[in-house]
């Protein structure tokens, strides 16, 4: 006797096997940290293969330094021969507000790591969102004290320049980064009317580092004539200059973003970030985003390399919290 299959199971099934199917496509990785580390150093092993001597500092995600789940743990020796420092958000302030001290264990915890991090060779540069004098002169003193690079950003959008002179401002010529007192980071130029408005203002500055993007208001990015003009302090010293890159969010205002993404997502591409506009997360671990990063033809650290930037700043390091 032949054994005829309920309508309803045979939906069941077709359901199951669509299932799977999504299962297998958004397969998550086994080792969500080890996989930011892989990343970081690919871009590292990239980029020095092209040019010895480019600097690369992730910001944030400190935790990625050791290989457990505490600063005491065994170092990531792979991962920190790849990069040359650390840039560290609100250490001492601004974790929960702007011009509020950061919570004591928050900032115990980022130490343990940072500590160990500097301990092995590696500059630390904290930006602290303050804007009250107190406030900032305290984050100087404390970022001194443990022998960190301070920023006091009057501006969470990181579009101003502070109207005070640069900490332990100085004539030398920078090569390196561990030869740094002090750094500006403004990665949003949308105060300024005009590339030429942009880049006269920074010129103006003896910052030792400048953090910047790549791309101007219009989308327009950076010429390597005008990079090369910003390594020029005020003064008459050489400095560095850093771009910023983001690799654990897609940005919907960039140059690689494909119209259709709006409604057919690569499977890459994850949830919106609620907090900033046109962010997405993005599953850093798949080959498709790492070759718009890093890969070998048109990718967004070429276009850094182009245009003559010492370094990049890798932003959305510690992506690996959300998908844990």
């Amino acid at each position: 006797m032949i054994n005829h299959i309920k309508p309803f199971t045979v939906l069941s099934l077709l359901i199951l096997l669509v299932c799977s199917c999504t299962r297998q496509e958004l397969e998550p990785c086994d080792d969500y940290r080890q996989a930011m580390r892989n990343f970081v150093v690919r871009i590292s092993s990239t980029a020095k293969a092209q040019h010895p001597g480019f600097i690369v500092i992730p910001q944030n995600g400190i935790e990625l330094i050791a290989t457990g789940f505490s600063a005491q743990d065994e170092l990531a020796v792979d991962y920190l021969s790849a990069i040359d420092g650390h840039g560290q958000e609100d250490l001492f302030y601004g974790y929960t507000h702007d011009d509020q001290p950061t919570p004591r264990d928050e900032t115990d915890h980022l130490l343990s790591y940072l500590r160990r991090s500097h301990s092995a060779g590696k500059t630390v540069l904290v930006t602290d969102y303050c804007n009250q004098p107190e406030y900032a002169a305290d984050a100087a003193a404390r970022c001194k004290a443990e022998d960190f690079v301070s920023f006091t950003a009057p501006s969470r959008e990181l579009d101003v320049i502070p109207a005070m002179n640069p900490l332990g401002e100085n004539a030398r010529d920078i090569s390196q980064l561990c030869d740094i007192q002090n750094f500006l980071y403004i990665i949003n130029p949308e105060r300024y009317n005009s590339r030429a408005d942009f880049i006269n203002a920074i010129s103006a500055t003896n910052y030792d580092l400048i953090i910047m993007d790549l791309f101007f208001n219009d989308g327009s990015s950076f010429t390597a004539e005008e990079i090369e003009h910003l390594k020029h302090k005020a003064n008459g010293g050489q400095r560095l200059v850093i771009c910023y890159l983001s690799i654990g969010e897609a940005e919907d205002y960039r140059y690689y973003w494909q119209s259709e993404w709006d409604h057919h997502r690569p499977v890459w591409l994850a949830k919106r970030n609620p907090h900033w506009d046109g962010n997405y997360k993005v599953r850093y671990w798949y080959s498709e985003w790492q070759d718009l990063i890093c890969g070998p033809e048109d990718s967004y650290l070429s276009r850094i390399l182009n245009a003559g930037f010492d370094g990049v700043y890798l932003d959305i390091i510690d992506a690996f919290d959300y998908f844990e």
